[in-house]
């Protein structure tokens, strides 16, 4: 983990294209954890580099993908989640909006509907221009109306149904998040065509060579991991999981207990321990969220560290194990919150870590959605 993730001082990454290629894809549900996760990653990082990478030789770019989750990809690996991962989102997403469409009252027929919506919405952004989702609202009138989400519940309530239609437009690779209109901490996407930002027209590999090759890069690395790690992580069924990892020829070995995981063929010498290290990790970092098997490194922490849905807070790192988490006061400064004793020269190097931390963030607080139950007792 210390070497495949970057994490460790010896093992740190070049650049941000390195980091992400390091980690297959990164989280960026929350737009900070982008910025975040590279941060631990690549010393001397800016905001600024990330910006490059993002949005002037867009090398990364932001796909929604494996469980509907909103992800950063290289953009060598986009063509296999198009035609794998996203595909199957979209094909989830595409059947709910246009029930949805009918049970609202936007439409008799819902797929007409929603195709009409996303063709009009294409129209507008013809040429390359980049448009926020409030713009398209009032300039697209196909985008007009409102849907009730997940009624009685505490997230639940009546949304425009346009972002949900330029998501489903997004997860077809027919457009992409541009430009942000916002601070790096913030998500106001501005929408373009797809083939407009990235100068190409989307090819989608087919599913199963799709499929095969986020299995690659995910076994490289987070392997050694088991199915059920790999399924989960895909969003994706047994079979399509089963069937890639015959495809790479991936060999099966024992972990402790009675588990027994999988690694590329390839990849099955051990790798050194390097050196001592500590992360702090922002909520949803790829490593803290890349299996669904979690005692290995998180101990008997997981109800302090992640939600009920799975989403995982912030955490402090020291050599392979979740010790704790960290939160800002309200001057910004960054605090490690500890869940379990560490040797002094850890909790050293978690404090310089915190302090260096505070200097980069130069005083913009980060919110999240996602605070951990150690998150809140932190801040108590």
């Amino acid at each position: 983990m210390a070497v495949r993730h970057a994490l460790a001082p010896s093992a740190a990454a070049a650049d941000p294209e390195t980091a992400v290629a390091a980690l297959t894809v990164l989280h960026a549900t929350e737009p900070a954890t982008v910025y975040l996760s590279l941060w631990a990653r690549v010393p001397g990082l800016s905001v600024a580099d990330v910006d490059r990478a993002l949005y002037d030789d867009r090398t990364l770019v932001k796909q929604l993908a494996m469980r509907r989750t909103l992800f950063v990809f290289p953009r060598s690996l986009l063509p296999a989640a198009w035609g794998s991962a996203s595909a199957r989102v979209a094909t989830m997403l595409r059947a709910r909006l246009a029930k949805e469409a009918v049970t609202h009252g936007l439409a008799d027929d819902g797929e007409a509907w929603l195709d009409l919506a996303m063709r009009a919405t294409l129209v507008r952004l013809e040429g390359g221009e980049e448009l926020s989702a409030t713009r398209l609202r009032e300039e697209v009138p196909e985008l007009a109306g409102h849907v009730e989400v997940a009624p009685g519940k505490k997230y639940g309530g009546r949304f425009p149904v346009a972002p949900r239609v330029l998501a489903q437009l997004a997860v077809e690779a027919a457009i992409v998040r541009g430009h942000n209109a916002g601070h790096w901490r913030t998500a106001r996407p501005l929408w373009t065509p797809m083939s407009s930002w990235l100068g190409e027209t989307p090819t989608p590999q087919k599913p199963r060579e799709g499929y095969a090759e986020l299995v690659r890069r995910w076994l490289h690395s987070f392997g050694p991991g088991t199915t059920d790690d790999l399924q989960w992580w895909l969003g994706a069924t047994k079979t399509a999981t089963a069937a890639a990892l015959a495809d790479v020829g991936a060999v099966e070995v024992s972990l402790d207990g009675e588990a027994a995981g999988w690694l590329l063929p390839d990849d099955l010498d051990e790798v050194a321990d390097p050196e001592p290290w500590v992360a702090l990790l922002p909520v949803l970092d790829a490593t803290v969220m890349g299996w669904k098997g979690r005692d290995f490194y998180l101990g008997g922490h997981g109800p302090m560290l992640f939600d009920r849905n799975g989403n995982a807070g912030t955490t402090a790192w020291v050599d392979g194990r979740i010790v704790g988490c960290w939160v800002q006061d309200d001057a910004g400064t960054v605090l490690v919150h500890l869940l379990e004793p560490v040797p002094d020269a850890a909790r050293a190097a978690l404090e310089a870590e915190a302090e260096r931390l505070t200097a980069w963030l130069g005083g913009d607080r980060v919110s999240t959605v996602y605070p951990s139950t150690a998150m809140k007792e932190a801040l108590r």
